[in-house]
């Protein structure tokens, strides 16, 4: 242990994305950093601990244009929703940082323009497959069956200019590195992944630039182009501590860097423990001392998914059982490497086993004990016996082993410590049966010290499921009328204060809950969302309409002279005459045809590449600004102006006839 030493330690999350509300399994990740930030406070070190949200990026943009509101208003309200619902969890954070804030696009800014500057980054074009949800790009070797390996979403062709990152130019100094401290991945499990599966068989460039989507930061000699997520998001951990890339360092960021662990999902291993420390060394600074990735808290039939239906929601968790029981269970239920599991059932069957009966009920007995047989008072009449030598030293033991487990970063493991100091100490009362103790007068010292015992042994463990449970930690110790031990003083065995007076009336810490109840609850609450969705879905179909002029009739006859066909746009470019239009080749069964069409303002030529678009093919060929047109387009116009172009629900081949 670090005695009063107040040697910094920095430890930081991942920075939430702003698409959406955090679920359970999200929101794990800051109680784990939380209950970590917490212990290292009480081992003597100075912390710092850092979260926030990462911002900007093509899906932020999209979500926005859905909602109608602009990318700032939408990540406002969804940072507000992150942040409520990280300080709901009673987390300890010192920071909270948004990749929107000034100071942060400020110096991501100045880093692109010093690594470009020193060569590190250069222009080039992007040719190959995109996901949007988890903003990667993808080459056809990569890619599973068409679809993201990461996410497992479709991808979609993608060509742009792009800068990129000269990511081989660090490639061996950061295997040297990864193989010269064993510590820095952590578990072993994720080192052996990115080693093998990324670094070993060769790094490609990266690309750290776009320019068809405009929600990102500027490259200020460019403007065409945003700064790309990853190289935006990563550099917060150093921003948000005072980092000044001309030199200009906050006094934080001289004492904090480099973070002593950054924790963050096994999902986002790779960008954390290569892309990060290449841009380190590229600032020519010290790389983190330990990135941890964390496993997943799944429910029961999988990741969580909204299209699955199967989200938990902290804030609805917390409604049914409490904040502390909810850290409790995705901190205990976390193995070290593999995913752990969340359901309703084993929620209530853990707050009635180890939260109600194991700690509620010892601590509740042991004061009602205390209360009937010495009217509160507590005393040690050193009326000893073997069976109490072993309970000390059980006790002594766990809370070795428990520190041992945090240093390892094994959460769920030093839980497991804490809980067994509570298992003893019940053990401890069926082995010393007080009720018979108390019939016997000539056996009240021994009586006595039993209790003293007893309310020692869940002092020392209240304190120590302090960084765990911190509120619940607080009640214990307010009816065993104490105050929270250090860990120094957690390893002797006797400090409670001798005549102390427990309260009169024990609070019940966690009531039992019967789960055919608690499912009830939890079906009707299911359809009452499931019916204001609804709801709200009908209503926004409602007011979402578009009425237009009606045309004269026609006669089926007249619409059968359309010939509708589905065309695959092969290439495109700018109709340099024009302010408006495009110049697409259009594929269409076995010919090629131009199409020329009035939608510059909707779409850049690269974003049409790909596409499969309705196209009427007998119309009669037109001159558009001295290009031939021979066909049309189809889009859909909104209220405002607007197109979208209308692509099939599903993958048809060029010239399928529409009908």
């Amino acid at each position: 242990m670090c005695k009063n030493c107040k040697k910094p330690y920095y430890i930081s999350t991942a920075i939430a994305y702003t698409s959406g509300k955090p679920h359970i399994g999200n929101t794990y990740e800051i109680v784990l950093a939380d209950a970590i930030a917490r212990y290292k406070r009480e081992q003597g070190y100075d912390v710092y601990f850092q979260t926030g949200t990462d911002e900007h990026g093509q899906k932020i943009e999209l979500k926005a244009a859905e909602a109608g509101i602009t990318p700032k208003e939408f990540v406002d309200n969804v940072a507000g929703e992150i942040k409520r619902i990280w300080d709901l969890m009673n987390t300890s954070y010192d920071k909270f940082i948004r990749t929107t804030d000034e100071y942060h696009e400020k110096q991501v800014q100045k880093i692109f323009k010093k690594l470009y500057e020193q060569g590190d980054i250069y222009k080039g074009n992007y040719e190959g497959l995109y996901c949007t949800p988890c903003e990667s790009f993808w080459t056809a070797s990569q890619v599973v069956d068409g679809k993201c390996p990461d996410c497992g979403r479709p991808v979609q062709p993608a060509k742009e200019e792009a800068y990129f990152f000269r990511m081989s130019k660090y490639a061996q100094r950061l295997i040297d590195h990864i193989n010269e401290h064993p510590e820095f991945i952590q578990p072993v499990s994720r080192k052996n992944e990115m080693m093998n599966n990324f670094l070993l068989p060769g790094l490609q460039d990266l690309c750290v630039s776009r320019t068809s989507f405009k929600w990102g930061i500027p490259v200020d000699f460019d403007p065409r182009h945003v700064t790309y997520v990853w190289l935006d998001a990563l550099t917060n951990y150093i921003t948000g501590i005072g980092y000044d890339c001309d030199g200009n360092h906050d006094e934080m960021f001289k004492k904090h860097w480099p973070a002593d662990l950054h924790l963050i999902g096994k999902d986002i291993i790779r960008f954390h423990t290569i892309y990060w420390p290449i841009f380190l060394m590229a600032l020519d600074l010290p790389l983190p001392k330990q990135v941890f990735g964390h496993p997943w808290l799944l429910q029961g039939d999988g990741k969580m998914s909204k299209s699955k239906g199967n989200v938990l929601y902290a804030d609805t968790l917390v409604d049914f059982f409490g904040v502390d029981a909810v850290r409790y269970f995705v901190l205990h239920e976390m193995p070290f490497e593999n995913d752990g599991v969340i359901s309703w059932e084993l929620m209530v069957e853990r707050m009635n086993s180890d939260l109600a009966n194991i700690l509620g009920n010892l601590v509740n007995r042991t004061v009602s004990m205390t209360n009937k047989y010495f009217g509160g008072v507590v005393e040690n009449k050193g009326v000893l016996e073997d069976v109490d030598e072993d309970l000390k030293n059980t006790i002594l033991e766990a809370v070795k082993k428990a520190d041992d487990k945090m240093n390892k970063l094994r959460v769920a493991d030093a839980i497991t410590e804490i809980f067994g100091i509570f298992r003893r100490s019940n053990k401890y009362i069926d082995e010393t049966t007080p009720w018979a103790l108390a019939k016997d007068e000539e056996k009240k010292d021994r009586l006595a010290t039993v209790l003293y015992n007893l309310t020692e042994s869940i002092t020392i463990g209240a304190s120590l499921l302090a960084s765990f449970m911190p509120e619940t930690s607080e009640k214990i110790l307010a009816q065993l009328n104490t105050t929270k031990r250090s860990l120094e003083e957690m390893g002797q065995f006797g400090l409670y204060p001798n005549g102390n007076k427990v309260t009169e009336k024990p609070e019940i810490l966690f009531a039992r809950m019967d789960v055919k109840e608690v499912l009830e609850k939890v079906e009707a609450m299911r359809a009452a969302e499931a019916k204001d969705a609804g709801e709200e879905e009908k209503k926004e179909e409602e007011e979402k309409v578009v009425d237009v002029e009606k045309k004269p009739e026609i006669t089926y006859e007249d619409f059968a002279k359309l010939q509708f066909q589905i065309g695959k746009i092969i290439k495109c470019e700018e109709v340099k005459k024009s302010k408006k239009l495009l110049c697409s080749q259009v594929k269409i069964g076995s010919e090629v045809r131009q199409i020329v069409s009035g939608i510059k303002a909707w779409y850049k030529p690269d974003q049409m590449v790909g596409k499969k678009v309705m196209v009427v093919t007998n119309l009669k060929p037109a001159t558009l600004a001295g290009m031939l047109s021979e066909g049309m387009i189809l889009c859909a116009e909104d209220d405002e102006g607007n197109l979208s172009l209308m692509i099939p629900e599903r993958d048809v081949k060029p010239g399928s006839e529409v009908c």
